[in-house]
């Protein structure tokens, strides 16, 4: 599709809940972006959402939704084992898609999504955030001027006591619990960091510890990486974290360090009996002592990531972050259940025909 230099691009959303949300409120920050339309199958959700975020259009019935010949890109933020169904409509409707984190279910979804948005001639982008959060773009400046010199070790570690999404407690839904959830992040996260070098080893340890009243998926897991130019990398993620959320990374190269915590460097300390912010509806427990973040939003880099998407729409330019990217990670999401299951390390390249990475660690 070929835009006008004054044209905006018109975006279609698809879910009515916590991401959607900041989806909402990211692309109202984008110049060249206009909400079209939101579809979700709740009328009494999606209705209200329209209304809240002043979308002229919605929808409970995705076929209409995608007739609206105004949306040109659609985001994705349905629960996880909608995103190739929706994908394939969405690719074969001629619209640009955004999916959020992890890409699908399995390999065979992925492939599925790309050949299907190469086939009808648009893009596939995927939703990484981290790759545009503003200290963790600065970090990997500083590791691409040569400050650091060459680089050694990578950690990344994010951290709350539940998932956003409900249905990330159950893994028929959502096909692992942490790792799949949160560990995407640092596995696309290092990714970037490095290069995009291959990944040649994977190790994963993982645990049901708190939640096993919610989900058998695992609410802690610990992630070691090895690449082919000799950089590890190692992720912590975690649902068992009380007191709000944390994410931070490190660098440690050959000639210096460097320390980026994305949320308490940028927060006020608070104390308070009710909970605060989106925490009180969605991100756990913040009664009693916390970090209150002020514009999470930009500091998690949703407003630049998405401007960064409808500039690839609408000019036609290679996203930083595809859908080949989102299939990399998620056959690293696989090894890291498979190395957990079996208790070893497992090697890249990964190829399984499981349908969700939670049944190789719990067969």
């Amino acid at each position: 599709m070929i835009r006008t230099e004054t044209k905006k691009v018109g975006v279609g959303l698809i879910g009515s809940q916590f991401i959607s949300t900041i989806h909402a409120e990211a692309l109202r920050t984008v110049p060249d972006a206009v909400l079209v339309a939101v579809m979700s199958p709740t009328e009494e959700h999606v209705r209200k959402f329209a209304e809240t975020h002043h979308i002229p259009h919605w929808y409970t019935d995705l076929d209409a939704f995608l007739q609206n010949p105004d949306i040109d890109m659609v985001v994705i933020g349905a629960p996880n084992y909608l995103h190739c169904s929706i994908t394939l409509k969405v690719a074969r409707a001629g619209k640009h898609v955004v999916v959020e984190k992890p890409l699908c279910m399995n390999l065979e979804e992925a492939d599925q999504m790309i050949d299907a948005c190469r086939e009808h001639n648009v893009k596939l982008m995927y939703a990484e955030e981290l790759c545009f959060t503003p200290k963790y773009v600065r970090l990997k400046a500083l590791l691409d001027e040569g400050a650091l010199g060459k680089p050694v070790f990578f950690k990344q570690s994010e951290k709350h006591d539940g998932p956003h999404a409900d249905h990330f407690w159950d893994v028929e839904r959502s096909g692992g619990g942490v790792m799949m959830d949160m560990g995407c992040h640092a596995i696309q996260f290092f990714r970037w960091l490095n290069g995009n070098i291959p990944i040649t080893s994977v190790y994963a340890q993982m645990n049901t510890s708190v939640h096993t009243d919610k989900t058998i998926g695992d609410d802690h897991s610990v992630l070691i990486l090895e690449f082919a130019n000799g950089v590890t990398a190692m992720a912590e993620e975690s649902w068992i974290k009380k007191g709000g959320m944390d994410d931070k990374a490190e660098i440690h190269g050959s000639e210096g360090v460097a320390y980026a915590d994305v949320l308490q460097g940028n927060s006020i300390l608070t104390y308070s009996t009710n909970g605060v912010g989106y925490a009180v509806e969605k991100a756990g427990d913040t009664r009693g002592w916390s970090f209150t973040i002020y514009e999470e939003s930009w500091n998690y880099g949703f407003p630049q990531e998405f401007a960064h998407f409808v500039d690839c729409v609408k000019n036609d330019k290679t996203p930083l972050v595809t859908g080949e990217d989102g299939k990399a990670v998620l056959e690293v999401i696989f090894a890291a259940y498979a190395s957990a299951g079996e208790g070893r390390k497992i090697s890249l390249p990964f190829h399984t025909d499981a349908k969700k990475p939670i049944r190789l660690w719990k067969k």
